[in-house]
């Protein structure tokens, strides 16, 4: 199986890759009110997880300086991740991305496209990358609107296991990264995008 080619994603050149994907249908009458609630919703980083309880994985918004914020990111922000089972050694137990991109497309499909790629953690000097996958990884998360189809889609490219890292969080990045690309990010991801298009 290939990657999907979507407008915006980063191409997959090596490493594991996958793709999650959630539609809703609307009626007409409804299509415009629905995409704005999943607008608000893609853009509420501090409650993502209470989208869908059934999410392990806990989401908090920063600013560049390490600030804990509650407003609509912006390239340069970063998201402090918490997953279930041994968390790093030099983050508290976290997990860092930084979102490196942020687009919004009107030509065609109306789009909206959060690009994460691993990082340090904000606000602190000395840091290695504080994530299980390594720099080259990104998470491209998109949702969209075509006719009466919203669309939430979850992309991971390039994803590698971090090894930059302290021995303790070498074996632990080796082992959540294995389990992200056979699968297990995968499902995590799925259950996050279903949650965003459940409007019950």
């Amino acid at each position: 199986m290939k990657p999907k080619q979507v407008p915006g994603v980063s191409l997959q050149k090596s490493g594991g890759f996958h793709d999650s994907e959630s539609i809703k249908e609307c009626s007409a009458s409804e299509i415009d009110e629905k995409f704005e609630v999943l607008k608000k919703r893609f853009f509420s980083i501090n409650k993502w997880k209470s989208y869908n309880k059934n999410a392990s994985a806990e989401f908090k918004h920063f600013d560049l300086s390490g600030q804990a914020v509650s407003r609509i990111p912006q390239k340069g922000d970063f998201i402090r991740i918490a997953i279930p089972g041994p968390g790093t050694s030099e983050a508290n137990g976290y997990d860092w991305v930084e979102i490196t991109d942020l687009l919004h497309n009107t030509i065609g499909p109306e789009s909206y496209l959060m690009v994460c790629r691993p990082s340090k953690q904000p606000g602190k000097l000395k840091s290695h990358i504080v994530h299980f996958y390594s720099g080259a990884s990104t998470s491209n998360i998109r949702i969209s609107k075509e006719g009466n189809i919203l669309k939430v889609g979850v992309y991971g490219r390039n994803e590698k296991p971090n090894l930059d890292a302290s021995l303790t969080d070498k074996i632990r990045n080796l082992l959540i990264a294995f389990g992200g690309i056979f699968g297990f990010s995968k499902i995590q991801w799925k259950t996050i995008a279903e949650g965003f298009v459940d409007f019950e």
